[in-house]
């Protein structure tokens, strides 16, 4: 375990902060404007301000973020695992706010808008996977000091994370029924349970296009999971035989197998970082640790763009 404990710099006053959640007052500025402030300053930074923010801590609140780190035991490497984890959350945000995007281009048949948008996506899940090289430098001895203080805390329990997976197609009632008990999130879970996923809208654009789509597939039980459908992998097989950039839906197949081998490599990533924090240990959240992360990296989305590749 470190020698050494945890010193904490005095940051903010949390008794100055505003807490309200809602977007800061601020005036808007033009070019002229700002060449205007430039010349009146000699090029200088501003440094006088009315109040008590400035107009980058309003821009994002970053007194309030900042004061929302609250690490619970007197282990040194808690800090870097509670603030690795909240930046985790913000991109899984990211992330999610991409994906659902790139679903409304879909449902318009802006097949290029969403494949730009989707490269983005992918750079978030890079990201995410890289959270890891930072997390890994906690040891085992480390991650005990703190491990209890977590109760059942639980990675699985991210609301945020929950929505990237059901806009990627991998639903779970069960899973989604941890968050029931919170009336200010329960109901966007509930809605993206049970609404087409990003997938789900990329297999009615094909049948738009003219492929031959089984109903099962068009219409069906959003909350389900995913099962694979041979139509599916027959339409797609088709789109594979144009691999030319002119064609949108390759394109747009393309881009979703990225994304998905990127997600699949942060799980991988994910269960190797767990297992040589804990080796086979129970999870805090009640899982089995490793062996229910080992399962969740089988798991790839868009199922049929990985099986149609054994035949060519």
């Amino acid at each position: 375990m470190p020698a050494y404990r945890p010193q904490f710099p005095h940051i903010v006053d949390i008794s100055g902060v505003n807490a309200s959640a809602e977007a800061r007052p601020m005036p808007m500025t033009t070019d002229t404007s700002r060449a205007e402030t430039a010349q009146s300053t000699g090029g200088a930074p501003l440094v006088d301000f009315a109040g008590k923010s400035n107009p980058y801590v309003d821009y994002q609140s970053i007194d309030l973020l900042l004061s929302l780190q609250h690490p619970r035991s007197p282990g040194y490497d808690e800090t870097c695992f509670f603030i690795m984890g909240q930046v985790k959350e913000l991109l899984f945000k990211a992330l999610h706010f991409e994906l659902y995007n790139a679903q409304l281009q879909l449902t318009k048949d802006c097949v290029d808008n969403a494949c730009e948008i989707l490269v983005r996506a992918k750079a978030y899940a890079q990201y995410i996977t890289s959270s890891w090289d930072v997390l890994s430098t906690i040891s085992p001895a480390g991650f005990n000091e703190f491990r209890d203080y977590l109760g059942t805390a639980s990675g699985q329990l991210s609301f945020m994370y929950r929505h990237v997976e059901f806009v990627l197609g991998n639903k779970s009632a069960r899973l989604a029924s941890a968050f029931k008990n919170m009336p200010h999130v329960w109901p966007g879970i509930h809605a993206a349970l049970h609404s087409r996923s990003l997938y789900d809208e990329a297999i009615a654009l094909l049948s738009r296009r003219g492929h031959a789509i089984d109903q099962a597939a068009l219409e069906r039980d959003w909350s389900q999971p995913y099962s694979v459908n041979a139509s599916v992998e027959q339409a797609w097989s088709k789109v594979y035989e144009d691999p030319g950039p002119g064609n949108d839906l390759y394109r747009l197949a393309e881009a979703l197998v990225a994304l998905s081998d990127q997600i699949s490599q942060y799980r991988w990533r994910h269960f190797v970082s767990v297992q040589r924090l804990i080796g086979f240990k129970a999870g805090t959240g009640g899982s089995a640790g490793v062996g229910w992360l080992q399962h969740v990296t089988e798991h790839r989305h868009f199922p049929e763009l990985w099986s149609i590749r054994t035949d060519f």
